[in-house]
């Protein structure tokens, strides 16, 4: 017989468990770990234990993922060049708060930094990205070129060279460094700022 009273509330079906931040969170680690052209939507929707519709409820596409996480990338590096030339007038200044700033930066959303660093422009979004990045890289090497002419950094080296040397050890922090372990950032990037600057110093 059945139970008199008002009946149970019915689960509440296809509702995804995660917010938004959650599943970018989780995607951009699965395409770090398998390649973003390697990793399909049903990849996702397993790590995630959801529906695929569930997963449309937060993103239309992977390519919107993707996108996101770059933006937030590229956004937060724009930034620290927009910052440091706000703040200082002088370019060797404005390259310290750049290190400094990138460092900091790539700790801070070393996912989907060490996402935008694997990109290669396979399809519209990412060809979108290294154009921004080509754009960042224009303008860090143009201040690098100001602080030669200051006499910061010996002027014998080409200012692209000596960019990509500093960003070169920068970036590589991507693949050693890891939140919460023994290296403090803010130290690490005083460090970088040290051992970049050394050899490039005017003599």
């Amino acid at each position: 017989m059945a139970q008199l009273g008002f009946d149970a509330p019915a689960p509440k079906r296809g509702r995804p468990g995660y917010d938004r931040e959650q599943v970018l969170a989780v995607a951009v680690k699965v395409f770090n770990e398998q390649g973003y052209d390697a990793t399909s939507v049903a990849d996702l929707s397993a790590t995630l234990g959801l529906t695929k519709s569930a997963l449309y409820h937060h993103f239309e596409s992977k390519s919107a993922i993707l996108e996101l996480a770059l933006n937030d990338a590229l956004d937060a590096l724009e930034a620290v060049v927009d910052d440091a030339t706000a703040r200082h007038p002088l370019a060797s200044d404005r390259l310290r708060s750049i290190i400094r700033g990138a460092v900091r930066v790539l700790t801070e959303k070393l996912p989907s930094v060490t996402l935008l660093l694997r990109v290669r422009g396979n399809g519209d979004v990412e060809t979108s990205a290294l154009v921004r990045r080509r754009a960042f890289d224009q303008r860090v090497t143009a201040i690098v070129a100001e602080a030669q002419a200051e006499g910061l950094i010996r002027d014998d080296v080409d200012a692209a060279v000596a960019t990509r040397l500093i960003f070169g050890m920068i970036n590589s922090v991507v693949e050693w460094y890891r939140p919460g372990g023994p290296v403090d950032p803010d130290e690490l990037g005083e460090d970088i700022l040290r051992v970049s600057l050394d050899g490039l110093q005017s003599r």
